[in-house]
């Protein structure tokens, strides 16, 4: 049986290396994936990937903060639904426990 072939990992900072020997030095992309033993197609979703990101290296720092502050209140309103919805939940089944026992209503509260 044929020993599967390891997985290799490259880090952003070498991924945008290797885009770079193509846009900026002009390489072309066979040379340069038959260098690095990589599919044409890693290639180019890597270099789509880029493009499609590419607008965050001009964003102002003022710009991130805020999207990561939205982010942020986001997580911490969805958190507190949650909350919400288990607190409901556990004092309807307090009144129903409570009913099932047989307490009057004016000792509900």
């Amino acid at each position: 049986m044929a020993k599967k072939a390891k997985r290799r990992y490259f880090k952003a900072a070498e991924k945008v290396g290797i885009l770079k020997r193509h846009l900026v030095e002009r390489e072309e992309v066979s040379a340069i994936c038959g260098d690095l033993k990589i599919h044409p197609n890693q290639f180019y979703e890597w270099q789509r990937l880029f493009f499609e990101n590419g607008v965050k290296a001009f964003d102002s720092p003022e710009n991130r903060e805020e999207d990561m502050l939205r982010t942020k209140v986001s997580a911490l309103e969805s958190k507190l639904q949650r909350k919400d919805a288990v607190l409901s939940e556990l004092m309807e089944e307090h009144l129903t426990l409570k009913k099932a026992l047989g307490r009057p209503k004016s000792l509900l509260g």
